[in-house]
């Protein structure tokens, strides 16, 4: 079977490179030459563990090609997804004008059957209103159908999530929809994974809930690691004993600085407008959003309290992205609290495994570091904000030795505190004291 994708952004380029790791034959499409460039030459154009490897082999194979031909890519293939962005308005809402175009593309191309797939994260509705635009759009009478096929991947882990799911849900009111669909992840059969068949708008819902539910864990334990630190507990150990019920689960029970990224604070945002237009509340998702807006605050209060002046001082932050393994700084906790500092006339010296580049569009004036310890040099104190595997055993004794001010703001509760202040520094964590 021939597919296309539309949008070579992470969602597109993931599906597309593990489509062809499922055996189809895939054409991905971009109106980025530069980037289709790349591609060609086997180049993934974000970080992502595992891409670029897999990336490499389907070129080899032939199974996966890259071009800006848009009207090609719709003729050859049985099933067309749009996997281009949908970024926030100003008031939260999805920008659908992306996918709208890109509907009326398709439209003006389609000569035979399709399944036009929405692989981009989509408000309620929007398959119905799909269909509306491509209708007006055609060219000639041909049948089409409209599914809704929502993504789950986790960035740094997308290639697994991709392969072997949790689910895969699939929204659609035609049965030869669904039997091509299923035919598409017929690999996933083998190893068992779960298959929610529904209607479109309910699995446009899906993808939106999943992601506000897992916000509100992370908003909550912050909720809770504040109480923590008010009361003298310990937060890592009551996530752990929640975690232990099967009705909560251990995942997203993680205090820190707050949530970020470009699913989470977008989709959440979205949600809660979708409310908004048909006339409900969501209250607890306007409380998950307040509490990450006011998590990111506290920590940057907590910086400011202990280091009573940040003019003319210099703070180390470790960890740009908004999670290990990516290099995706959207929303990431960093760029609040580097702001903040900045704006108290504190200097930064930053280092990030692979999220440098994407951090100077934002900071190009502040000093960028090859490793954790050249970032501590001569700093009056040290932040670790995003969890990178590299920073879990640093040397402390080292550290100590290049720091002036020997504070150490570990906002991932990946150190022992006992541990740190044995070597010397003054050590502060989430919700732990």
């Amino acid at each position: 079977m021939h597919i296309s994708i539309i949008g070579t952004g992470y969602v597109g380029l993931v599906t597309g490179i593990c489509f062809a790791e499922f055996g189809l034959s895939v054409t991905c499409v971009d109106n980025n030459e530069k980037k289709i460039k790349l591609l060609k030459k086997g180049v993934v154009p974000f970080y992502e563990p595992g891409a670029e490897e897999l990336l490499q082999r389907n070129l080899k194979a032939g199974r996966i090609n890259f071009t800006t031909n848009i009207g090609n890519a719709v003729d050859s293939a049985l099933v067309v997804f749009i996997a281009v962005g949908t970024p926030p308005r100003g008031d939260g809402s999805a920008d659908m004008r992306h996918v709208e175009d890109v509907a009326k593309e398709i439209a003006r191309h389609i000569k035979s059957y399709k399944v036009i797939v929405t692989k981009s994260t989509v408000p309620v509705g929007t398959g119905e209103k799909l269909r509306q635009v491509i209708s007006k759009n055609l060219k000639e009478n041909v049948d089409f159908d409209i599914v809704s096929n929502p993504e789950f991947l986790r960035e740094g882990a997308a290639i697994e999530d991709f392969i072997r799911p949790n689910r895969v849900v699939i929204g659609a009111s035609s049965e030869q929809a669904i039997a091509i669909m299923k035919d598409l992840y017929r690999p996933l059969y083998l190893i068992e994974t779960p298959f929610v068949i529904t209607d479109v708008k309910t699995a446009e819902l899906i993808k939106y809930a999943s992601n506000a539910f897992l916000a509100t864990k992370v908003s909550f334990i912050n909720e809770i690691a504040n109480l923590c630190e008010a009361v003298g507990a310990d937060v890592q150990v009551v996530a752990k004993a929640m975690g232990l019920d099967k009705r909560i689960g251990p995942k997203f029970l993680h205090a820190g600085p707050g949530y970020g990224g470009s699913c989470f604070p977008k989709d959440a945002l979205a949600l809660l407008q979708i409310a908004r237009n048909n006339h409900t509340e969501l209250g607890i998702i306007e409380a998950t959003i307040k509490t990450n807006e006011h998590q990111k605050k506290l920590a940057v209060k907590k910086i400011k309290d202990v280091i009573e002046s940040l003019k003319g001082k210099t703070i180390c932050i470790l960890g740009l992205s908004f999670k290990p393994n990516t290099n995706d700084i959207r929303d990431a906790p960093s760029l609040f609290i580097i702001k903040e500092l900045l704006k108290a006339g504190a200097k930064i010296r930053a280092y990030d495994p692979a999220a440098v580049e994407e951090a100077k569009r934002v900071f190009p004036k502040i000093t960028y570091c090859k490793d954790a310890y050249d970032a501590a040099k001569g700093t009056d104190a040290v932040v670790i904000v995003t969890e990178w595997n590299q920073f879990r055993n640093l040397e402390l004794s080292r550290l100590k030795n290049l720091t002036k001010g020997k504070v150490f703001f570990d906002f991932r509760n990946i150190y022992e505190p006992k541990k740190v202040r044995e070597e010397g520094f003054r050590y502060y964590s989430t919700g732990r004291l």
